[in-house]
């Protein structure tokens, strides 16, 4: 089984706008238009099984739209192969609701992003959301580290993770990009080993060359192989989960650098399904 972890989509109406504005911002190229019905079938073509979407709340009237579109999703999830997360925002103050209502309704989990959010991680008001998600037994997945968008937004770095780490020891967090993208000498140091998952999304960028300069100094923008098995043995490969980052990633060259990485074979039928199949819950 393969599951990916970490996927995008847009509505139809305005999925190829939304795409093509973030692939400039971030000078980037997609993978796939960003409709489900792109996912889907690039999931198909890759052998993948189940995709996980993960939606962001860029306000905080969107998470009613969010939320609900993700419960229609679900429906079809045994047809489609596709599960949604919900959405929620850090200035939305019936948090408890919110999540209360996602957990009613079979939601597994919600996706935080404090870059485009623009709020620190630690912050008290993501602080309640974790803790609240947690009590109903939801997943929490959040940016983790720099974004190649924003440039020097510290939001999500690894010395905020570690307070919520630290203040919280949050069950069922997900820091998404092996831990921090282009924070992974600290992932390595702090992170890895505590008692949270990391998903692999946008860190072994086996098709996108990336250089340049995210934290105000430059450097090479990409996780080598060498660091990425250091980090997954520090952490343990059973606590790694395989993701694409779709539209980004190309989901069938993004599972042969898994599979090529050095991992055994054990380890990689692990991070390629069997984690995120038992986290879950399917």
């Amino acid at each position: 089984m393969i599951i990916d972890f970490h996927t995008h989509t847009f509505p139809e109406a305005i999925a190829e706008k939304a795409v093509s504005k973030l692939a400039a911002t971030a000078n980037i190229k997609n993978n796939t238009n960003g409709t489900v019905a792109e996912l889907k079938a690039a999931a198909d073509s890759a052998g993948i099984d189940y995709s996980v979407l993960l939606p962001v709340a860029t306000s905080p009237k969107q998470h009613s739209t969010i939320n609900r579109v993700a419960i229609e999703i679900n429906e079809k999830f045994r047809e489609t192969g596709i599960l949604s997360f919900g959405g929620i925002h850090p200035d939305n103050a019936e948090y408890k609701e919110i999540i209360k209502n996602l957990a009613e309704h079979g939601i597994k989990g919600i996706k935080i992003h404090p870059v485009y959010q623009d709020t620190y991680i630690d912050d008290i008001r993501y602080l309640n959301i974790i803790d609240t998600a947690c009590e109903y037994g939801l997943i929490t997945v959040v940016h983790a580290g720099y974004d190649i968008g924003f440039p020097g937004n510290d939001k999500a770095t690894v010395p905020h993770i570690k307070n919520v780490i630290d203040t919280l020891h949050p069950q069922k967090f997900v820091l998404a990009h092996m831990g921090g993208w282009d924070n992974w000498d600290e992932v390595e140091e702090i992170i890895a080993g505590s008692d949270v998952w990391l998903d692999t999304s946008f860190a072994l960028l086996p098709n996108i060359a990336l250089s340049g300069e995210i934290r105000n100094k430059p450097g090479e923008l990409q996780l080598s192989n060498e660091q990425f098995l250091r980090i997954v043995r520090k952490h343990g490969a059973n606590r790694i989960l395989f993701g694409t980052d779709s539209p980004w990633g190309r989901q069938a060259e993004d599972i042969k650098s898994i599979k090529e990485s050095g991992l055994s074979s054990e380890e990689q039928t692990a991070v390629l399904g069997e984690n995120a199949a038992m986290l879950l819950g399917i």
